[in-house]
């Protein structure tokens, strides 16, 4: 699998990731057997966090023995069972020394900020907390994961090193808001959501589904590339990973066999700019002033 330079870390991160989010409520088997067919095939960057149920548990146990095989960045910033609420610099320590011990590492390769507020992130004491485990040896290099104005605020203070962000065909904010800045800093960038959560292939969808936003979105757009789902996720996972300073596009899955399936689907490489532009020309002819990034 191809890899590629992230940002200005000495890491080659391979250009797709696994997002551990929907391992959360999966069986130890299934992920072992998940996460070694994964980087046996050449993946070797896998992402996580503090609230994604027993992820961080179950990819610690998996994967004990194989540390220096893969990269490992997670996130921090929401209590999840901590005694203290979210943010609270305490409980942000504490969160990232939990994650150590779910993770079975001395140390992780990122530790991201969490979908941060710019409120938040003002008051400076979240960042030092982030700092201060980079000096304690507890992570390699920091990073921000969000989107829209708090994200571009994050940037703009200059301390991260990798930047996760909303990055699809039907979540296009950063590609014109953030990542020039991103690319301007040498940060390691992320695709997160690079495929919109498939909400195309549902016929109808309600307001409190996760994915509503982005279906309501492609209902406007009518990209005429959508009318099979094979091939559209092809098309969706190929475009995040043409935008100019993508490093690696993270895709979650709990079934084993879809990680060699999504592997498969990046054989040709990026669109040919044409194809991108019609992508980006359609999303500029209809996205309204609301369609921002998804946190």
């Amino acid at each position: 699998m191809e890899r590629r330079s992230f940002g200005r870390t000495d890491m080659l991160v391979s250009i797709l990731g696994f997002g551990g989010a929907e391992i959360g409520r999966s069986d130890q088997k299934t992920v072992d057997q998940l996460l070694h067919s994964a980087l046996d095939a050449g993946l070797n960057m896998i992402d996580t966090a503090e609230c994604y149920g027993n992820s961080e548990e179950l990819i610690g146990n998996a994967l004990a023995g194989r540390r220096d095989d893969y990269y490992l960045f997670t996130k921090c910033g929401h209590a999840s069972g901590l005694e203290g609420a979210d943010w609270d610099p305490v409980v942000l320590a504490q969160s990232i020394d939990r994650s150590l011990q779910r993770l079975n590492v001395d140390h992780v390769d990122v530790i991201h900020l969490h979908s941060c507020s710019e409120q938040i992130l003002r008051q400076g004491d979240v960042i030092e907390v982030l700092e201060r485990a980079k000096r304690d040896g507890k992570t390699r290099y920091i990073g921000y994961s969000g989107d829209s104005s708090d994200a571009l605020y994050a940037l703009q203070t200059g301390v991260f090193d990798s930047f996760e962000t909303s990055l699809n065909i039907a979540d296009q904010e950063a590609i014109d808001l953030t990542l020039p800045v991103a690319i301007e800093q040498g940060l390691g960038i992320i695709a997160k959501r690079p495929v919109a959560n498939v909400a195309w292939k549902n016929e109808s969808m309600g307001k409190e589904e996760y994915a509503y936003p982005y279906w309501v979105r492609l209902q406007e757009l009518q990209y005429p590339f959508l009318s099979d789902v094979q091939k559209d996720v092809e098309t969706a996972l190929r475009f995040a990973l043409s935008v100019p300073g993508v490093a690696t596009a993270i895709v979650g899955t709990a079934n084993p066999d879809r990680w060699a399936q999504n592997a498969g689907l990046l054989a040709n490489g990026p669109l040919n700019e044409g194809a991108y532009q019609q992508i980006r020309n359609r999303w500029n002819e209809v996205a309204g002033p609301d369609w921002v990034g998804k946190v």
